[in-house]
């Protein structure tokens, strides 16, 4: 597993850049691949209308790795990128070699959830972006980041203000209607490795021990002083994590 490539995909409202604080370590000891999802970062939306679905996201990572030239990988995410490993999982699990689940969740949304999603994705629409950092920071980041980090705060703020409303828009109705994964799961009988941040408030630790619980082959590193964006609040000791699993 160790020699196979690391592709990371990224969290919801952000790209990929907010692997930019696990990048030269990881990229040190494996190929490294952190591709933009539809409609957010780089990466542009294209043009359809049919009802957004997470199964078109994965297919957007089978489509990359066949132009790559890969023919499995260990794949992971966090967040909305774990969403989108699963749907992968459920779409080509031949491709899969190792799994990396950080601040995620395997069950689908609530309805309440759902409904926010949805209200969310008409109001990006109508006002675009600006006001999404005040209402998701204090989610997205732990108590002590939102304390001590205001480098990090102001990163992530500065991440969602750049990304397109469309894309946001179109994320989040696609996760709204996200299947529940956990028997995805436990046909995923490959290493896994599931990350958390001990001050989760979106996706919280009994999420990941239900994950853990439901993986033939999982290991789980719950990581202080970290929230929803483990990656981007506490580099070293995911990118650790994630070097120790794969040795």
């Amino acid at each position: 597993m160790a020699d196979l490539p690391l592709v990371l995909l990224h969290a919801f409202p952000v790209d990929a850049r907010m692997w930019d604080g696990v990048r030269e370590p990881l990229a040190a000891r494996t190929r490294l691949i952190t591709p933009d999802q539809r409609g957010l970062g780089r990466s542009p939306l294209p043009d359809s209308e049919r009802v957004p679905t997470l199964d078109d996201a994965a297919r957007d990572v089978i489509a990359l790795l066949d132009k790559l030239e890969l023919d499995k990988v260990v794949l992971g995410g966090c967040s909305m990128g774990g969403y989108v490993t699963m749907a992968v999982l459920r779409a080509a699990p031949e491709r899969v070699g190792g799994i990396v689940l950080m601040d995620t969740k395997a069950s689908s949304d609530i309805e309440e959830a759902s409904d926010n999603r949805l209200a969310m994705a008409e109001r990006v629409e109508r006002e675009g972006v600006g006001w999404v950092p005040d209402a998701m920071l204090d989610v997205l980041l732990g108590e002590t980041t939102r304390a001590e980090r205001p480098d990090v705060v102001a990163r992530v703020r500065e991440l969602i203000e750049s990304q397109s409303p469309a894309g946001v828009a179109w994320a989040q109705r696609a996760m709204a209607m996200r299947p529940d994964s956990i028997e995805t799961l436990r046909r995923a009988d490959v290493p896994a490795l599931v990350i958390v941040g001990e001050e989760d408030a979106l996706t919280r630790v009994e999420e990941a021990h239900t994950m853990v619980d439901a993986l033939p082959k999982a290991t789980l590193d719950i990581v202080p002083s970290a929230g929803h964006l483990a990656p981007v609040e506490q580099p070293a000791a995911v990118a650790e994590a994630v070097l120790g699993w794969l040795r």
